[in-house]
């Protein structure tokens, strides 16, 4: 493999690792046994755990907004939401995306709180990217965009929290979205 597709390699295993360990209880041995190689080669593609979780951050938040962008090629402006919250809940279905980004925002809060602004800065740089986009799509209305946020952050809470789809906290809530 080039440094490259191990690179890649990396991300991913990140991904999953980070997703169920957060960031402060996922160790860098950890990444590097789930991807095969050493953890001084870890470090050979990455300075440190900090560079690691914020390119798997930032990968989770591409895959968000990519789902988002192929879900309303060609779709009519007045389909665009119900296009992206049924992209975004086949998104979700992959437990490890919907918990690295549950994992992503406490890790912004810890990081805060301790002083690495660098991580928090990083995050909410790119979550504005995706809002922003989103924004645009859903005709730049700030209460549409508030709205259909909202809706998508109480879909994370409620799968995260493993909630069935027939529980009455999903009521009101568009069933696609699952």
């Amino acid at each position: 493999m080039s440094a490259e597709e191990r690179r890649e390699s990396v991300i991913r295993a990140a991904m999953t690792e980070f997703a169920r360990g957060g960031y402060i209880g996922t160790s860098t041995e950890a990444i590097a046994r789930r991807v095969g190689v050493s953890q001084p080669y870890l470090f050979r593609l990455f300075p440190n755990k900090q560079a690691i979780f914020l390119a798997a951050a930032t990968r989770c938040l591409e895959r968000t907004r990519r789902a988002f962008e192929e879900a309303v090629e060609g779709v009519p402006d007045d389909q665009v939401a119900e296009a992206m919250g049924t992209a975004y809940g086949r998104l979700i279905d992959d437990r490890d995306v919907l918990l690295m980004q549950m994992q992503m925002y406490v890790a912004v809060a810890t990081a805060d709180a301790s002083g690495e602004s660098e991580v928090g800065d990083a995050v909410r740089a790119g979550w504005a990217e995706l809002w922003d986009w989103l924004q645009l799509r859903l005709g730049a209305d700030p209460r549409v965009t508030t709205d259909f946020m909202a809706h998508g952050m109480l879909v994370n809470v409620l799968v995260s929290m493993g909630f069935p789809a027939d529980h009455r906290v999903w009521a009101g809530l568009d069933p696609d979205c699952l």
